[in-house]
């Protein structure tokens, strides 16, 4: 009895961390064959193509050039994003990662603060001087300046953020472990998604003509699916 004991609760234990874990590669890479069948077959919240085969591929399939320029700039941050996953760059299907390229216009600009949920990143300075820092659940903030050639770490699903406090554009570099981290913005999530009033008010204390000021900048409310 006591064995059969010991047995069942080292499965309740086990299976829940093997369920959890990631499965091993069974082939080296999969790039997508995005032209089969007419469109993907959806699996979760990504599209899931068969491979092409390994003999039709050549170099050109695992390089990109996307991010040999900067996005297109926001007027009121200074920021602009250009994000690589497999949607943009195929060779990356499969392989659990993603990158992105930020700048920072000179004297401020500024990616506003944002968490990835399904990613950790690692940040690189390519050019420029960069406050970056992240909070972690328990309030405690870790910031640092960081210049070329530095690195940090943004823990996953902790808010972070950049400023630029050079006094020439900066350029940051950033990988994840996941094809999809996925981002949610702070600012343009509570004011531009149609969270009531009332919630904004009391939360932050601000005026009821604060908020509408701040909901106009970031966009018209999403969607919303509420219930009364």
């Amino acid at each position: 009895m006591a064995y059969r004991r010991l047995l069942l609760l080292s499965l309740a234990v086990l299976l829940p961390a093997a369920a959890m874990g990631d499965s091993d590669a069974v082939q080296d890479f999969c790039v997508p064959d995005t032209g089969s069948h007419g469109r993907p077959v959806e699996l979760g919240l990504l599209p899931s193509y068969p491979c092409r085969n390994p003999a039709n591929l050549t170099a050109g399939d695992f390089a990109f050039s996307g991010v040999r320029a900067a996005g297109n700039f926001s007027p009121e941050t200074g920021f602009a994003g250009v994000s690589v996953t497999p949607a943009q760059f195929p060779g990356l299907h499969t392989l659990g990662m993603s990158f992105a390229r930020a700048d920072l216009s000179a004297a401020g600009g500024v990616n506003p603060p944002h968490y990835h949920p399904r990613a950790t990143e690692t940040a690189l300075v390519l050019a420029g001087r960069v406050l970056a820092g992240f909070v972690d659940s328990g309030g405690r903030l870790f910031a640092k300046v960081l210049v070329e050639g530095e690195v940090m770490v943004f823990p996953r699903a902790m808010v972070h953020f950049q400023l630029n406090v050079g006094d020439a554009p900066a350029t940051v570099y950033g990988t994840f472990n996941s094809e999809n981290p996925g981002v949610v913005r702070i600012p343009a999530t509570v004011f531009g998604s149609g969270i009531r009033e009332a919630v904004l008010e009391r939360s932050f204390g601000l005026t009821p003509a604060e908020i509408r000021r701040l909901e106009k900048r970031f966009g018209p409310p999403k969607k919303a699916e509420m219930e009364d």
